[in-house]
């Protein structure tokens, strides 16, 4: 670590759980990001400022003037621009040293295979169920830790997923594949724009957490934000033994 990076990083350093071992991990690690949106911006600016060595990116959509109101990584000047190249900028504004690996195409189960297997860790920022779900299921294949955020209206919820761990559920423990599931847009119902912030957050210090070893993961837990009350509740997910995804069945 340079003294320049010493310098910068000096807050996480003098941080017991962290330290010098902590943040040079965190230089060193890899994260991929799924959404660039509301959720994948607090996140890459987080996770940027913290010094992780790289963020792959992925998202296919443009800057609309809409996104304004919550994406805080981008600007009026970046409409009509990708979102990934307009996070790009803006990590680069706060730490020149990040790469930042900008793909402005779909997260296909194709495309994730291969980015997944390249990540420390995979943060789902996205804002529908069968990204989700494929992001998932590249994590369990790949034994990739995975930290999934959802916002919408008022109403948030966060979990991380580490199929390393045995007893870890997977997301589709959670949230089976197969359901009837509808899906919840910002475009129809609104979301209350601080609520994406406070759980891209969260997000990127579950992933600072995983990749610096400091603290206990969310693992086995969903933690759920009801920002009307501004209160949280938080239930513990068991592994489905017969989860198409990372059941007995599965394998």
């Amino acid at each position: 670590m340079t003294d320049d990076q010493l310098l910068r990083y000096s807050r996480h350093i003098l941080l017991e759980e962290i330290g010098i071992e902590g943040q040079q991990r965190i230089l060193d690690s890899h994260a991929l990001i799924i959404g660039a949106g509301g959720l994948g911006s607090p996140v890459a600016l987080y996770l940027g400022s913290a010094g992780v060595g790289q963020l792959t990116v992925v998202d296919h959509d443009t800057v609309d003037v809409t996104n304004l109101q919550r994406q805080i990584a981008h600007s009026m000047e970046r409409v009509g621009s990708p979102k990934v190249d307009s996070i790009r900028q803006a990590v680069a504004s706060l730490n020149p040293e990040v790469r930042v690996h900008a793909l402005a195409q779909r997260a296909d189960a194709t495309l994730l295979e291969e980015l997944v297997a390249r990540a420390d860790v995979v943060l789902d920022c996205s804002d529908n169920f069968s990204t989700r779900q494929a992001v998932n299921a590249a994590c369990v294949r790949l034994r990739k830790p995975l930290v999934s955020g959802a916002a919408i209206r008022f109403d948030g919820q966060l979990a991380v997923y580490d199929p390393r761990t045995a007893d870890s559920p997977c997301y589709a423990c959670v949230f089976p594949p197969q359901d009837d599931f509808e899906e919840t847009r910002c475009a129809t119902l609104g979301v209350f724009a601080p609520l994406v912030g406070i759980i891209g957050s969260l997000q990127a210090a579950e992933a600072l957490k995983l990749l610096s070893g400091a603290g206990t993961p969310l693992a086995g837990r969903l933690l759920m934000l009801d920002g009307r009350h501004m209160a949280f509740n938080e239930i513990r997910i068991p592994r489905n033994p017969a989860c198409p995804v990372c059941g007995q069945a599965a394998h």
